[in-house]
Parts: structure tokens; C-alpha cells; sequence
């Protein structure tokens, strides 16, 4: 949906400007002139939700750093001394522990509708590519920021994760062993270790904010999406972004910033776990070492596998199929607003994530085991089966020819 620009700078300074720094036209043919299909719906304010998220967590992260001491000995206690003594630290750090949280659950509703409205197929691939690519980063983020308080679950966690790469050694002898070994710079979890996370959590934001670069310029190639599924055939059919959807987007992000402040002021720690307040001890194990609640659903996969190899490669291999989904799916009517069968599929997927999340909270008991792998194997059937078939066998309804003619069946129905 890219074209010409529209942009006339005004005489004298922006006119020199523009014409060897064009920052105000870029800024206007992106964020204000943009062409944008007249029927989003609320679902497609999370982008503008995730913008401020990551703007939020790398403010907050940066001055947190400033008084944070990556060191086995004293981090748990700058962590303590950032919260009691720093000014304003306890909010800071509550935004940056919460706002991983929000970033999350904005990032996976933000999936959601991505897999409703059909938003991972032609033309838009490599959007799709770079929103799981931002995701990885994110999880890799998140999971080294989870390290470092060094309190027990912070140590604990990251000896469990980190030890499934020496699985690999089933692969290649010697293989898995080395990375691990990398990963923590010597033979255990210790100092080297916290030292190389926090330089990586400190740096990956500043890689996700060059992929969210990219993930904006591959949207703006093709346009957005649409409830429908149709893409924009005339002008008509297209409003500005400002002030059309900079006010919609505005009004959602407060709203999602309400419930983050109930979270950040009311119940800073109801999203973490109380272990994370007792320092780290190699000597004492958790009684049930859990990640944070974003990691549950894989975490549930991981265990639902006896074999550790094998639950390596199917949590990996769950978002691996994120990157092939496109061609996975080869349905040429991309919403499942019009197909009902297809719907039904998308609920049961949401019903069994839902689930492993659920198993992945719980004990490695009999039942919850039995239940993740149910779940897991949906998980996979639902793109490697069952949307494949669904492209084939399902026949969609009521698909509308054009954005004006759904915008205009949808005013008749509600008169």
C-alpha cells in the first residue's frame, strides 16, 4: 500500500530539510497520512500497545541498570537496594517486572488476531516472519531478565533451562556439553553467567526495537490487514491513520495502561513467585521450579515428552512452525470470519494453549502430564494437519467482494 508521497513542506526550513533529511516527510507518509482500510476493529490497536511496551521496558531497564551490580554476591542485594533506597526505584522495578508481563499478554493477543484474520499470508510472509523473530527475542529477553534478581527461582530456572541444551549430546557427542558450557561460562551456573545475561538482556531490547523497525517497514509495503481479509482496492475504501486510528490506538492504550498500573500499584507481585524473594542457593532446590506464566505453555510441552531431547525439539519445534505457517496454510480466504469450520479449530487452539499453560504451572503429576500431551498434540495437528485439510475440504460463506461492500452489509445489519 506504499506509493507516492503526499507530504508538501512548507517554505524556508522544512523545505531544506526535506530535501537532504526527510524525517518530517517520512514521519507523515508513516504515522499520518498512511492509508489505512477503513473497518479495524480494536484488535488492531495491540500494535500501538507493544510500541509503548518496549519503550516503557527500555527506559525503566536503563535506569534500573544504572544501580543494578551483576555480581553472584551483591545482586540480590542491589536488587533490595534499588527498591528501598533508590528514589522511585520500587516503581521502576515493578514497571519493568510487570511491563514484561503486558508486553507479553499484548504480544500473544496480538498473535491471536494474526491467526483469526489470516495476517501471516500473502503478501504480508515476512511481516509475519519478523513478528515470531520478535517474539524469540523477546522470550530470550525475558527469560535472562528472569535470572537477574538471583533469588531462588531466578538461579533455580536458569540451571533447568540452560541444562536442556546439554540434550544435544544425543545428537552430536560433546555438542550439547559445549554450549552449555558456554552458556555458563565454566562448568556451573555462577558469576560468569549472570554477568553474560545481563550484558544480553541489556542489549536484545535494543535488537527487538531494529526488528519492530524492519516488522513496520514490511507493513507498510503491503498495508494492514483487515477483518475481512480483503485487501483495499480504491482509495475509498482507506482513511488516514491520523487522526482516525491514532485515536482509536490512543484510547486503547490507555485503557491497557489502566490495568497495567492496577497491577504496578494494587498487586505488584501476583504475575511472579514468592521463591524469587529467598537469595539463591545451589544448595536448596524449590520444592516446583516454574518459569514466569508467559514460558508456561512451552514449558508444558517440554515436560509433556519423557525424553529430554525429545521435549527440547517439540518446544522449539512449536515456534519453529510459526515461520512456516504461511505455506502451512494454503486457504486463499484469509479470515475466519468466513469460515465457520476453520473458527471452530482457531477456539479449540486457543482452549489448548490455555491449557498448557495451565499444566506448565502445575506438578509433573500423572493427570496434568496426560493432559499436556493431549494439548500438545493438538498444538501441532492444528498447523500441520488441520488447517492444511481445512484449505482444502472447507468451503467458505458470505465472503464479501470488497471492504466497502462488508462495511456496508455490517450498517444494514445493525439498522
Amino acid at each position: 500500500m506504499s506509493g507516492p508521497s503526499t507530504y508538501k513542506p512548507k517554505p524556508g526550513f522544512e523545505t531544506w530539510l526535506d530535501q537532504r533529511l526527510p524525517l518530517i516527510r517520512f514521519a507523515n507518509d508513516t504515522m499520518i497520512d498512511f492509508p489505512t482500510p477503513k473497518n479495524l476493529n480494536y484488535w488492531w490497536t495491540f500494535g500501538g500497545i507493544l510500541a509503548v511496551c518496549l519503550v516503557l521496558q527500555i527506559i525503566t531497564g536503563i535506569v534500573l541498570a544504572m544501580n543494578y551490580v551483576a555480581h553472584t554476591d551483591l545482586a540480590f542485594q542491589s536488587v533490595e537496594r534499588i527498591m528501598r533506597d533508590v528514589n522511585f526505584g520500587w516503581l521502576l522495578r515493578y514497571m519493568h517486572s510487570n511491563g514484561a508481563s503486558m508486553f507479553f499478554l499484548a504480544v500473544y493477543l496480538h498473535m491471536a488476531r494474526g491467526l483469526y484474520y489470516g495476517s501471516y499470508k500473502a503478501p504480508r510472509e515476512i511481516l509475519w516472519i519478523l513478528g515470531v523473530i520478535i517474539f524469540l527475542l523477546m522470550m530470550a529477553t525475558a527469560f535472562m531478565g528472569y535470572v537477574l534478581p538471583w533469588g531462588q527461582m531466578s538461579y533455580w530456572g536458569a540451571m533447568v533451562i540452560t541444562n536442556l541444551f546439554s540434550s544435544f549430546d544425543q545428537l552430536i557427542p560433546g555438542l550439547g556439553t559445549s554450549i552449555t558450557t558456554w552458556l555458563w561460562g565454566g562448568f556451573s551456573v555462577d558469576n560468569p553467567t549472570l554477568n553474560r545475561f545481563f550484558s544480553l538482556h541489556y542489549l536484545l531490547p535494543f535488537v527487538i526495537f531494529a526488528v519492530v523497525a524492519l516488522h513496520v517497514w514490511a507493513l507498510h509495503v503491503p498495508g494492514n490487514n483487515n477483518p475481512t481479509g480483503i485487501e483495499v482496492k480504491s482509495k475509498s475504501e482507506t482513511v488516514p491513520f491520523h487522526p482516525y486510528y491514532t485515536v482509536k490506538d490512543g484510547f486503547a492504550i490507555v485503557i491497557f495502561l489502566m490495568l497495567f498500573a492496577a497491577f504496578v500499584f494494587f498487586n505488584p507481585n501476583a504475575l511472579g513467585h514468592a521463591d524469587n524473594y529467598i537469595p539463591a542457593d545451589p544448595l536448596v532446590t524449590p520444592a516446583h521450579i516454574v518459569p514466569e506464566w508467559y514460558f508456561l505453555p512451552f514449558y508444558a510441552m517440554l515436560r509433556a515428552v519423557p525424553d529430554k531431547l525429545g521435549g527440547v525439539l517439540v518446544m522449539f519445534g512449536s515456534i519453529g512452525l510459526l515461520f512456516i505457517l504461511p505455506w502451512l496454510d494454503r486457504a486463499k480466504t484469509k479470515s475466519m470470519r468466513y469460515r465457520p469450520i476453520a473458527k471452530q479449530f482457531w477456539f479449540l487452539f486457543i482452549i489448548a494453549f490455555l491449557v498448557l499453560g495451565y499444566c506448565g504451572s502445575q506438578p509433573a503429576d500423572g493427570p496434568i502430564v496426560l493432559v499436556a500431551q493431549i494439548a500438545t498434540g493438538y498444538y501441532f495437528a492444528y498447523f500441520l494437519i488441520i488447517l492444511p485439510l481445512l484449505a482444502k475440504l472447507e468451503t467458505p460463506k458470505g465472503v464479501p467482494t470488497s471492504i466497502s461492500a462488508a462495511v456496508l452489509s455490517s450498517d444494514k445489519k445493525g439498522q
